[in-house]
């Protein structure tokens, strides 16, 4: 479904992030894999997917938080002379919940420095490349919290929220002029470690307004991302699709 497309995949090291590298891989993608922070079990990881899917997968690291190192990482990416055919966005963080009125405005906004503004500042580096060849799919995963809120989550709401709107919506529409589609994938609750940081009332509850009655898996999440980024989707941007066991 990917076959001979480029992608760079941030957040690769687990979760969402990491089931993505390996759909977008058993699909035939080659793939920029983006994490933190460098790692040899990750990078061992990444040459054992490359060798099982026969495709090739490239480690970056960067931060989020950092300009220079986004800079830095976007530079590596570019010195391979390859075209970015695709960008799916999935770093993110949540924290703990805890109530608007208590909340540190500094907690708040580390929160949505990642959440957002990092990935608009590589979404900004990668669309100017995309732009040159008048072709490219960027992919946010978002959250249905962005979309419906969630308790003693206001950073985490706000910056997904803004995702929908800006990272998603709003570059649909100012990006279609150079080929490039925009879609976001807004997952409900997933088995992921920031899955984990709900807390377990908070999640029963949230659960009982699931139709499917479960959490969604990684992969579930990655199927539909791989999906928006293939050729089958060529009809669509400026959407925003909930993978969310029915809420």
């Amino acid at each position: 479904m990917l076959q001979g497309k480029n992608a760079i995949i941030t957040g690769a090291r687990r979760g969402i992030g990491k089931a993505v590298v390996e759909v977008f891989a058993k699909n035939g993608a080659n793939i920029w894999a983006c994490a933190k922070n460098f790692d040899d079990d990750f990078e061992a990881e990444m040459v054992k997917l490359a060798e099982k899917y026969k495709v090739q997968i490239w480690p970056v690291y960067f931060d989020l938080l950092d300009e220079n190192q986004i800079k830095a990482g976007v530079s590596e990416i570019k010195k391979q002379n390859n075209q970015i055919d695709v960008l799916v966005n999935v770093a993110g963080i949540a924290d703990e919940s805890t109530s608007f009125v208590m909340s540190p405005l500094e907690k708040m906004k580390k929160v949505f420095d990642i959440n957002f503004w990092g990935g608009t500042l590589l979404t900004q580096y990668v669309a100017r490349l995309m732009m040159r060849n008048q072709t490219g799919n960027i992919i946010h995963i978002s959250s249905v919290a962005g979309i419906d809120g969630i308790l003693g989550q206001y950073e985490y709401v706000a910056s997904k929220a803004a995702v929908n709107g800006a990272g998603v919506r709003q570059l649909a529409r100012e990006l279609w002029q150079y080929g490039i589609r925009v879609n976001g994938v807004a997952p409900g609750i997933v088995e992921t470690r920031m899955g984990g940081q709900i807390s377990d009332s908070l999640k029963r509850e949230t659960l009982q307004h699931v139709i499917m009655q479960r959490e969604g898996k990684p992969e579930e999440i990655a199927n539909v991302v791989a999906f928006l980024a293939s050729d089958l989707s060529s009809y669509m941007t400026g959407q925003i699709i909930r993978v969310d066991g029915g809420m």
